[in-house]
């Protein structure tokens, strides 16, 4: 089981220094997490990994948790380098595209994504929101993709079932209970469903469906 957040905040990296120790120890997280996965990952062997001393990995990462779920949140990140929507000749299919390729990337290192996974489901346990996925963030880079520029409340709810939808695709995926190819199936299937076109823009209640 891993080792409970004690309370204590995490430090933040400032300086120059301070953000590359704390970038190699996301880094080193991420390499034993793909070897071990979460529970047989042990902190010491993380920081001599980034050569860091272990009360420096601690600052950073109260626990066990909090280091795979900065681990999820900082994978999520590389994601997000785009600053602007772009028009999108199908938003159904862009999506698609972008959970299809993010799916494809997980599940080539299954033991870190669920590791991931199973330490973000705990931060939020915890009520620790400052490691936990950041579901906003996400959210904005799966508008992007469908090419929202002005995302209305409805589409805010499109995005959301589409994500709970991908999310528990890519979990019985990486739990051998779908394979690649009924997973990106099931993906294209929901995004389809759940981005179409909605008749004079208002939502769709359960006789439309």
């Amino acid at each position: 089981m891993p080792r409970i957040a004690e309370g204590r905040p995490a430090a933040k990296p400032s300086s120059t220094v301070q953000k590359d120790r704390y970038q190699r120890i996301l880094r080193a997280a991420a390499k034993l997490g793909a070897e071990h996965g979460l529970e047989h990952v042990q902190m010491n062997d993380v920081a001599k990994q980034a050569n860091v001393a272990i009360a420096t990995l601690y600052r950073y990462f109260p626990s066990k948790v909090d280091l795979f779920s900065s681990v999820m949140r900082w994978r999520v990140g590389e994601y997000d380098q785009q600053s602007d929507p772009v028009a999108v000749a199908d938003p159904a299919a862009g999506v698609a595209d972008l959970l299809i390729r993010i799916s494809r990337e997980m599940a080539r290192m299954p033991k870190l994504s669920l590791a991931m996974i199973q330490a973000n489901s705990q931060a939020y346990a915890m009520g620790s929101q400052e490691s936990a996925f950041d579901d906003v963030r996400f959210a904005r880079i799966v508008q992007r993709a469908a090419g929202m520029t002005d995302v209305t409340e409805e589409g805010e709810r499109q995005i959301r079932l589409i994500v709970s939808c991908w999310f528990g695709t890519l979990v019985s995926l990486l739990n051998n209970r779908f394979s690649i190819d009924d997973a990106e199936d099931d993906i294209r299937a929901a995004c389809a469903l759940l981005l179409r076109p909605l008749d004079d823009g208002a939502p769709a209640t359960p006789t439309d469906r």
